[in-house]
């Protein structure tokens, strides 16, 4: 008799695929990635990263998970001066690229973004839906979009040349030092 329903399996195996995945993907790319080497690493079968995840694309959307609810997250600062709001918002995104749990996945998608299409748009929308909105609301300038724009340059650019390329000193600047120099600078593009 054949059983319907859910495989079998430990609880945390979907975990532990999502881990191999995201180290893989940060350290080799979308398209350098294979199911069949996430699987081997994490000691499942590959029909079983189809079972959880669907297709590569959901698994890398998985391991790739970006933080979503930042205006939310922010919404404490409507009272604060853009200074302090800025060095907020800085504070945040560097805590969060740093954090061992986040930084695989960002890896992942910066180095799959610059390849392939799919991890591309992922970090579009992010970028456009989630980190753009918040900045653009701490101006009032009338190209405001512009503005928020170059701040997410920016800030991309400290994470590209803090963990994928680890050029020093940025690589291994304090997060107190980084704020220092780039909050000025970001508040300038708000201003």
């Amino acid at each position: 008799m054949s059983r319907s329903g859910r495989r079998p399996g430990a609880p945390d195996t979907r975990e532990a695929i999502l881990v191999v995945a995201r180290r893989r993907f940060a350290t080799r790319g979308y398209q350098a990635t294979s199911l069949r080497s996430i699987a081997g690493e994490a000691g499942v079968d590959p029909a079983l990263l189809l079972h959880y995840f669907g297709t590569k694309e959901g698994l890398f959307a998985a391991a790739t998970g970006l933080p979503a609810g930042l205006p939310e997250l922010f919404a404490g600062l409507d009272g604060a001066c853009l200074r302090e709001s800025v060095e907020a918002i800085v504070r945040f995104y560097l805590q969060f690229i740093d954090s061992d749990q986040s930084r695989n996945a960002i890896l992942a998608l910066v180095r799959s973004a610059v390849s392939n299409e799919t991890a591309a748009a992922m970090l579009r929308e992010f970028v456009t839906t989630e980190l753009l909105s918040v900045i653009a609301g701490l101006t009032q300038r009338q190209n405001a979009a512009l503005r928020a724009s170059l701040v997410a340059a920016q800030l991309v650019g400290i994470a590209m040349l803090r963990h994928v390329l680890r050029v020093e000193p940025v690589a291994r600047a304090t997060e107190d030092e980084i704020v220092a120099l780039v909050a000025p600078a970001i508040e300038q593009y708000l201003r």
